[in-house]
C-alpha cells in the first residue's frame, strides 16, 4: 500500500468514529423529546421487524412530547409496545387509536448526571477506537520504512500528519461532549 494512503485511510477511519461517536450520542436523552431518540426502535410489523421509520414518522409538537403517527393504523398498538418493552427508554406511550404519544419525564438531578457519565464513557470507546486506527496507521508506516518504501524522513512526515489527524478528530469528540454535557446539564 502507497504510504500516503495509509494516511488518506487513517484520516477517513477517524472520520468514522468521530461521526458514529456522534450517532451514539443522540440516543443519549436529555430533558427534551428528539424524535432521534426511537431510531434503534425496532417493531414487529406484517410478522417482520423493521425500524420504527419504515412503519411511522416520529414528531415532536412539544418540547416534553413525542408523536408517532403509524402509516397503516393497524401497526398502532405493535409501536406502542416496542417503545413500551424496550428498557434502555424507560417510557411508557400510550395511544389514542390514531397516533400514539410518549410523554418524556423530565429528569432529575441524579439522572441528570448518570446520562454525563455515559456520555464519559461513550468518549472514552471513540477515544479506543481513535488510538486503534492511529496505532495501525504507524504500524503500517514503520513497515513501509522497513521495507525500503520510504525513508527516514518521509516516515517522520508521515506520523506527523497521522498525528495531526487523530488531534483533529479528538478535538471533534471533546467539542461535541461538552456540548452534550451542558444540553444534559441545563434544566
Amino acid at each position: 500500500m502507497n504510504p500516503d494512503q495509509v494516511v488518506a485511510q487513517a484520516k477517513a477511519k477517524f472520520a468514522q468514529a468521530v461521526e458514529h461517536f456522534k450517532e451514539d450520542l443522540k440516543k443519549v436523552r436529555t430533558g427534551r423529546a428528539h424524535p432521534s431518540m426511537l431510531d434503534g426502535i425496532v417493531v414487529e410489523a406484517y410478522g417482520t421487524p423493521m425500524p420504527l421509520v419504515q412503519v411511522a414518522s416520529v414528531s415532536t409538537p412539544e418540547a416534553q412530547l413525542l408523536q408517532i403517527t403509524p402509516f397503516d393504523p393497524n401497526n398502532l398498538q405493535a409501536i406502542a409496545a416496542a417503545i413500551r418493552n424496550n428498557p434502555s427508554l424507560d417510557m411508557n406511550p400510550s395511544d389514542d387509536g390514531r397516533v400514539v404519544r410518549v410523554p418524556i419525564p423530565p429528569l432529575n438531578e441524579e439522572r441528570r448526571r448518570e446520562y454525563v457519565k455515559l456520555v464519559g464513557s461513550k468518549v472514552e470507546d471513540c477515544m479506543v477506537s481513535l488510538r486503534n486506527v492511529r496505532h495501525d496507521a504507524l504500524k503500517d508506516i514503520d513497515q513501509a520504512k522497513k521495507d525500503k518504501m520510504i525513508g527516514e524522513d518521509e516516515a517522520h512526515r508521515l506520523k506527523g500528519l497521522v498525528d495531526e489527524a487523530m488531534n483533529t478528530a479528538k478535538s471533534d469528540v471533546e467539542v461535541a461532549q461538552k456540548a452534550k454535557e451542558t444540553e444534559i446539564m441545563t434544566v
